[in-house]
């Protein structure tokens, strides 16, 4: 097995290696991209991320992709990769191995800044999950294992291969070890191009140097690989091959990493002797030391009296000096030689088209497994997921149990057999909302996988309803069981049949309702905040405040008391508890009160229509729910468009009210006087040139 698995790797390495020579090429070609600025989406409303980005990548080489926030980085990488998001245009070419068309995944990689995991896994099973997807199905599970073992071990991995990775409740692996595993994860199906946002952000200098230099060894192997990277060490930065420099969405330099310090000291901003060349090229380009230049000149001003000390590169500006860097790369002989090597590349004969993902892929059965086997090792592991609101759910039951424990017959029976149902219902749902924290988990992970092509939405929706399935019917059971048996309910087989169901059908739809909440928000807390109000509106027609028939006919009575799964679920049990019972009537010696007669003139409920509708009315928004969240997860970057756009223009406004720098007030004590908050932000070194 192990001599088929190593077989298998060292073949894809040869025959990349062959393909290498006749044309591995990445060429992209006047790449520009434009975004909306706000909701309008017009042509005056847009923002050019990208202008005519033009430059090649060749295997063997690794690529530093460099330049202050904001400047394109991460914008060029999705262009490259296929991943800009809908409501963003581009023009220009993207060509790789003389073929124009749309890059799928069999032929590129995209390691994104986030390390999205499932914590409870540990790191060797997370690898085999992702193999068991991507490799294709003539391999065997020895075969796969045997090319994780590889993998983790070309990472430096093996030592925490049994490790869980950890989350934010679970402790695991490092950072470092989380980038590694990132990258272990898309080298498996070892891509001829290897695409990595930010492979070093949060992590130490050795680790930031491990990192590049394995990506450096897996380039070694015939691979492409191009990573954007904040202010590397000299150390990392020499481990590079080349080098693209963007500002403002244009070319401040493209061409050998070594040859860029040549490049700025002709073009008259030479790099300072023990200066980090890197550091030099930031300091250069980024606007952000503007503001800290001028927060050092009014401080100097204040506790000097001069700004001369100040270095004489502080009188050009930022845009300056970056127009004029630009400017003398469009007419240097680095922009000309990479213009010439584009059109040799581009020139090469069309070569035929790999095999789709597709094909190179496991089958649709067996993924659906993988993802069903790793979702419910997920679920059992982490005891926040189910554990903990198991036992919630039984703490429930037999507090309530307690509370109406063996409620009887009485006249008073029948207002307090109304409140049980009302307080079991209110609160099971209620408990629903507490996985919205482990789902959002899972969702993330599952669209980092869907944009690498592993699975589709469908696919998704249906082993996550089929992993979580025993978990919310033992929840429902083992809950309903202790309810039904201490209050003594409507006894019977039947009874207790339909009162387990009908909990679990309950729990089952609150679950969808959450996941679609999940899955439409943007972050934790407004998803928790929104789920919350949905189950408000969903109990307030619930008959646990108003008959059905005395609500308002608009809005409430209809369409809220037909969509909310409460009222379902609570007049289901209320037909269920009362038909076929015998009440002892208010004054003694009078006939007792059928359980239908009480349904029809306290309640409303028409005891005629059999529970068992309402039961199959449950069915139906148990469907119809996650319907609904595979249509969101379908066309959720247009659903949350607005949402995010309207959530980050509010954040945006709170910020624009802030006082600016100019209005600061002085302090002249220069010891405890913060010169400016962007000194401390990513990118930026130290505020003197």
């Amino acid at each position: 097995m192990a001599e088929r698995s190593s077989g298998y790797i060292e073949g894809m390495i040869e025959e990349d290696k062959r393909s290498a020579s006749a044309g591995k090429y990445l060429v992209w070609e006047d790449i520009t991209v434009v975004a909306p600025q706000n909701l309008r989406n017009d042509a005056t409303s847009r923002k050019q991320l990208l202008n005519g980005i033009s430059g090649f990548a060749e295997p063997h080489r690794i690529m530093a992709l460099m330049g202050p926030s904001g400047s394109g980085k991460s914008t060029l990488l999705d262009a490259l990769a296929g991943r800009l998001p809908a409501n963003v245009k581009m023009s220009g070419d993207v060509i790789l191995n003389g073929n124009k068309r749309k890059l799928n995944c069999r032929d590129i990689s995209y390691v994104t800044q986030e390390d999205l995991f499932l914590g409870s896994l540990t790191v060797r099973e997370t690898l085999e999950y992702s193999a068991h997807l991507r490799l294709p199905s003539t391999m065997t599970k020895d075969d796969k294992n045997e090319v994780v073992d590889e993998t983790l071990t070309k990472m430096g991995l093996q030592d925490c291969a049994e490790n869980n990775i950890g989350n934010w409740h679970l402790r695991g692996i490092s950072n470092g070890e989380k980038r590694r595993l990132s990258i272990c994860t898309e080298i498996l199906t070892q891509p001829h191009v290897l695409l990595l946002d930010e492979p070093t952000s949060g992590l130490d200098s050795a680790s930031s140097f491990f990192v590049i230099w394995a990506l450096r060894n897996i380039a070694h192997d015939g691979r492409i690989v191009i990573c954007s990277i904040h202010q590397p060490s000299s150390d990392v930065f020499n481990l590079f091959n080349d080098l693209l420099l963007l500002a403002g969405g244009e070319t401040v330099y493209f061409g050998e990493a070594k040859m860029a310090v040549k490049f700025f000291a002709d073009a008259g901003f030479p790099c300072p002797t023990r200066k980090n060349p890197p550091d030099h090229f930031l300091r250069c380009v980024s606007s952000d030391f503007d503001q800290v230049i001028a927060a050092l000149m009014i401080s100097q001003r204040i506790n000097y009296g001069s700004s001369g000390s100040l270095n004489s590169e502080m009188n050009l500006t930022t845009d300056e000096i970056k127009g004029k860097l630009i400017n003398e790369y469009k007419s240097s002989t680095f922009s000309s030689n990479a213009r010439k090597r584009m059109r040799e590349i581009l020139t090469l004969q069309e070569k035929p088209a790999t095999k789709s993902n597709k094909e190179n892929s496991s089958s649709w059965w067996r993924k659906l497994c993988t993802l069903i086997s790793r979702s419910s090792l997920n679920m059992s592991r982490d005891i926040g997921y189910y554990w903990l609101r198991s036992v919630f759910y039984i703490l429930v039951a037999v507090s309530a149990g307690s509370f109406f424990f063996k409620i009887g017959t009485n006249y008073q029976a029948i207002v307090a057999r109304g409140k049980c149902d009302g307080f079991i219902y209110g609160l099971m749902i209620c408990l629903s909302i507490g996985g919205i924290p482990f789902v959002i988990e899972e969702l993330q992970v599952f669209r980092r996988e869907r944009l690498g092509g592993h699975y589709g939405d469908a696919m998704f929706v249906l082993s996550n309803f089929l992993s979580s399935l025993p978990f919310v019917v033992a929840m429902a059971f083992s809950s309903g069981t202790i309810l039904y048996y201490m209050v003594k309910f409507h006894s019977g087989f039947s009874h207790y049949l339909y009162f387990c169901l009908n909990l679990f059908c309950c729990i089952a739809v609150t679950e969808g309702t959450a996941l679609i909440v999940s899955a439409v928000v943007p972050n934790l807390l407004m998803g928790i905040g929104a789920a919350a109000g949905v189950t408000v509106f969903m109990m307030m027609p619930s008959l646990l405040f108003r008959r059905l028939v005395d609500l308002p006919k608009i809005f409430w009575r209809y369409p809220m008391s037909y969509l909310s799964y409460a009222a379902w679920s609570i007049q289901g049990q209320f037909k269920n508890d009362m038909i076929g019972l015998e009440f002892d009537p208010q004054v003694p010696g009078e006939p007792k009160l059928k359980g239908e007669d009480v349904l029809l003139h306290m309640y409303g409920i028409n005891p005629k229509i059999s529970k068992w509708w309402d039961l199959a009315a449950l069915a139906a928004l148990l469907v119809c729910v996650r319907v609904i969240f595979y249509m969101v997860l379908k066309y959720k970057e247009r659903a949350s468009f607005f949402t995010h756009r309207l959530y980050a223009k509010a954040n945006f406004q709170h910020k624009a009210k802030r006082a600016p720098l100019s209005k600061e007030p002085l302090i002249s004590s220069r010891r405890h006087k913060t010169l400016n908050p962007l000194a401390s932000q990513e990118g930026l070194g130290s505020p003197l040139p």
